[in-house]
């Protein structure tokens, strides 16, 4: 094992010739896709690594200078395809983890043929002429509140984020992933998460492009895809008519249908 897939706990399944590269949201481990893996794995090579800080990564790697903004992280992300010497990456991206995977393939594209979106957001706070979901003030009363009693915000955030209380034990389960996290570096990432503002990169990303939103998400709302789709050229939207922000979790069939079928429309023109 290299120092790279050590640092971020690679694992590789399946087998195929087309690679998905998976990236956590905030806070999850790659254990949070297990829900969506199992139908993929039969047919793609499937990449799945934790951040530093969560899951069973290398917690000595972590740098607080590097990961001070969200290009540290994409770094891992192009570190990993270096290192397993990937070519025409699909990536699959969730919440932070797909801005993570979109400033990747701005800085090196080369190494990307698509970006799979879920409920992405290039800024979580609203402005004069933007709706990221947040004031500015709930952001500042999140991230103190998780200061002060990481575990007692774990607890209050993770139904929040899931968004169906009739499903409680999906929350249970973020909940779990969150606790998972050394609580230091998961505080730190917080503050870079929902306090990036990445608007004025995503002109630049020129990979296509799968936006999935969900009908209902509190975090990421039908403003910022929108939003995304208005400036990103080579975007495809899909809204999912669910609820909550983590639809490879609470809608996995409806989220596996959008990706699937994303990837046959753009793989039928290059097999032709």
């Amino acid at each position: 094992m290299s120092a790279i897939t050590r640092r971020n706990n690679v694992h590789i399944l399946g087998s195929g010739q087309q690679t998905l590269l998976f990236v956590n949201g905030f806070g999850c481990d790659q254990t949070i896709w297990r829900y969506i893996t199992p139908a993929l794995s039969g047919q793609f090579r499937l990449i799945l690594f934790d951040h530093v800080g969560a899951g069973l990564s290398d917690l000595a790697a972590y740098d607080p200078a590097k990961y001070d903004s969200l290009e540290g992280y994409a770094g891992d992300v192009l570190d990993i395809c270096r290192e397993l010497e990937l070519r025409d990456v699909t990536l699959v991206g969730h919440s932070v983890g797909a801005m993570i995977g979109m400033l990747a393939a701005i800085r090196e594209p080369t190494w990307f043929q698509q970006l799979l979106l879920l409920c992405p957001s290039p800024c979580y706070v609203n402005e004069a002429n933007y709706h990221g979901g947040f004031e500015h003030q709930d952001i500042h009363d999140m991230l103190a509140f998780m200061d002060q009693d990481f575990v007692g915000w774990a607890d209050e955030f993770a139904p929040f984020i899931m968004g169906n209380p009739d499903h409680p034990a999906l929350s249970a389960e973020l909940l779990h992933s969150f606790c998972q996290n050394d609580p230091a570096i998961a505080k730190r990432f917080a503050r870079v998460t929902f306090l990036s503002d990445n608007r004025a990169d995503v002109g630049r990303c020129h990979t296509p492009c799968l936006l999935v939103q969900c009908a209902h998400d509190l975090v990421a709302p039908l403003e910022v895809g929108a939003f995304l789709h208005d400036h990103l050229p080579t975007a495809r939207l899909i809204t999912l008519p669910v609820s909550g922000h983590c639809p490879h979790l609470s809608a996995p069939v409806a989220t596996l249908d959008a990706l699937e079928a994303f990837m046959a429309a753009y793989a039928a023109p290059c097999r032709g």
